[in-house]
C-alpha cells in the first residue's frame, strides 16, 4: 500500500459514487492506472464495498441504544449460534465480541423506546446463551462513520 494508493481510500471513503474519472483527476493519476489500483483495492478485499449511509431518523428509527451482552455459556457452539442469530436481526446495527465482562456490545435501533423494549425481551434476551443484558440509551451522536484514517 503506498501513498496514491491511501489517496484512492481517502477520496472514496468521503464520496463512495465517484467514477473512475472523476478519482483519477483527483489523485494525479490517468485513467487506466487509476482503474487497475481500484480494482487490486477491491480484489484484496481492502476495500470491503460501497453503500449509502442513511440517517435512521429519516427512516423512522431515532431510538438507538447500546447493548452490554454478558454470556452465560461460552463455549464455542453457544457463542458461534449467539453471533449467528445476531447477524438476522436487522435492528442491530453493529455487534463486537469484546475481551472480559461483557462478552458483546450491540449497536441497536428502532423506533422509539416501546420498541426496544419489545425488541429486548422477545428477541435479544432469547438469544443464545444470554445471561444479562445491560442498555445504555444513547442521547446523542458525536461522531458516527467517520473514514478510517489512512
Amino acid at each position: 500500500m503506498d501513498r496514491i494508493d491511501r489517496q484512492i481510500l481517502a477520496e472514496l471513503q468521503q464520496n463512495g459514487r465517484l467514477t473512475v474519472t472523476e478519482l483519477a483527476d483527483r489523485i494525479g493519476l490517468s485513467l487506466s492506472p487509476c482503474h487497475r489500483r481500484l480494482r487490486e483495492l477491491e480484489r484484496t478485499g481492502v476495500i470491503t464495498g460501497y453503500r449509502a449511509l442513511v440517517d435512521p431518523q429519516a427512516v423512522g428509527l431515532g431510538f438507538e441504544a447500546l447493548v452490554f451482552v454478558t454470556m452465560g455459556q461460552e463455549d464455542r457452539d453457544t457463542l458461534l449460534g449467539f453471533e449467528d442469530a445476531v447477524t438476522r436481526i436487522p435492528n442491530v446495527l453493529q455487534a463486537q465480541r469484546l475481551f472480559g465482562d461483557p462478552d458483546y456490545l450491540l449497536r441497536v435501533v428502532t423506533a422509539d423506546l416501546e420498541a426496544y423494549a419489545n425488541l429486548e425481551d422477545d428477541v435479544l434476551a432469547a438469544l443464545p446463551g444470554v445471561k444479562r443484558l445491560t442498555s445504555t440509551l444513547v442521547m446523542k451522536l458525536v461522531v458516527s462513520e467517520r473514514p478510517v484514517p489512512v
